[in-house]
């Protein structure tokens, strides 16, 4: 499977709609999380969650749309409710088996998406046979996308060839929309790697260390970016920006300052996301067997001097994205246990020796061995014993 995904350029009256079309599946799932569990209280109802949504899924079409002050629901495409009632037993699935916590409702602020899905039928016509037509959208190349249930709308950036999808998601970052589909496609994998295996070290100081002497680092624009968000953040320390549950309304001045802190926000998540990607990419392309160390992400974020270093170089996210891209370039990533001292271990003489994080240059006590302290640590990575090392 293939995503693409493409940021949408509209005007205020197609804004205004994807607005429309987020909030009513939001009030969908709001409104089926809130009859669920009230179902709970009377003892005498016994069926599971799929049962229950599937009963509260008749009541909503054949009562509650129907409804005078309910007819705004009619303008929207039908299966924006289905899939909202979709994504609420998702969610209590993935609850029951521990992976996830209970659903929550929606918020305006956080949850403005949507998925539209083209759904296969017959076509009839009089005196003719009936014609099953296809549950598939086809995507022409060009700047313009039609979406099942919704109008034509453009994209910023171009689709260059013919495609086709079923399902569409439509969601928004900030002040921009972007729409993502799937392609039933497949990555062909390069059938040679220049390195066959590698050792990555993911730093603090420093991204990443390979040993092979390649370094990534993380831009200085996520600090300047940072900076401007804590100043704007300090000026408006003082500013009444309404409170929900006192029923204080924000002013336009706090909905600006909303949207300004949005798009700080969005842009620094857009940059590590950029360097990330392209950290990945080059090292797939490159590397056979790619070794990195199993970090508790976790409780290194625990520790106050570390938390924001760690969750700005996005370690876990690193992990992620190297994992779901061995199918792409045909490499196989994988874990040193996360107890083996890389770090503390001469990668010349194996001798271990303390280290505390402000020593960035490794000198062996045994061997008199002096290097880099990240490098040092990449090549013990590299050479781990099979023992110490597991399938991501």
């Amino acid at each position: 499977m293939y995503a693409v995904k493409r940021e949408l350029k509209l005007n205020n009256k197609e804004r205004s709609l994807m607005c429309g079309i987020a909030g009513f599946k939001r009030f969908v799932y709001n409104y089926a999380l809130s009859l669920i569990t009230a179902s709970w209280d009377f003892d005498g109802i016994k069926a599971g969650d799929s049962k229950r949504l599937d009963a509260i899924k008749k009541v909503f079409t054949q009562i509650t749309m129907n409804k005078p002050e309910y007819a705004w629901m009619r303008q929207y495409p039908s299966t924006v409710y289905q899939s909202a009632f979709q994504d609420l037993k998702n969610a209590f699935s993935r609850w029951r088996k521990g992976l996830a916590q209970f659903p929550i409702k929606k918020s305006k602020k956080s949850c403005n998406s949507f998925t539209v899905y083209k759904t296969s039928g017959i076509y009839l016509e009089k005196g003719k046979p009936a014609i099953p037509f296809s549950n598939r959208v086809v995507i022409n190349p060009g700047k313009r996308i039609t979406m099942p249930g919704v109008k034509s709308l453009r994209v910023k950036e171009p689709i260059n060839f013919i495609c086709s999808s079923q399902t569409f998601t439509v969601s928004r970052t900030a002040d921009k929309w972007f729409v993502s589909f799937v392609l039933d496609t497949e990555k062909i994998p390069p059938a040679i790697h220049p390195i066959e295996k590698i050792g990555v070290d993911l730093g603090v100081k420093v991204l990443a260390t390979c040993s092979d002497g390649t370094t990534y680092a993380m831009p200085m624009t996520t600090k300047i970016a940072k900076t401007k968000l804590k100043l704007l953040q300090w000026r408006n320390r003082n500013k009444a920006l309404g409170n929900k549950k006192l029923k204080i309304r924000a002013s336009k001045n706090a909905r600006k300052f909303y949207a300004r802190t949005a798009k700080i926000q969005a842009r620094i998540a857009n940059i590590r996301q950029d360097v990330t990607q392209k950290m990945t990419t080059d090292l797939s392309r490159r590397a056979y067997i790619i070794r990195i160390e199993d970090l508790n992400v976790q409780g290194m974020i625990a520790n106050g001097k570390l938390a924001a270093a760690v969750s700005n170089n996005c370690f876990y996210e690193i992990r992620r994205q190297l994992t779901y891209k061995q199918s792409f370039y045909g490499t196989k990533v994988e874990l040193v246990d996360r107890w083996y001292p890389s770090s503390k271990m001469c990668s010349k003489c194996h001798h271990i020796q303390p280290m505390t994080l402000s020593q960035r240059i490794f000198c062996c006590a045994s061997c008199g061995y002096t290097r880099d302290r990240d490098e040092n640590a990449s090549s013990n990575l590299e050479n781990a014993p099979n023992d110490k090392v597991r399938s991501a």
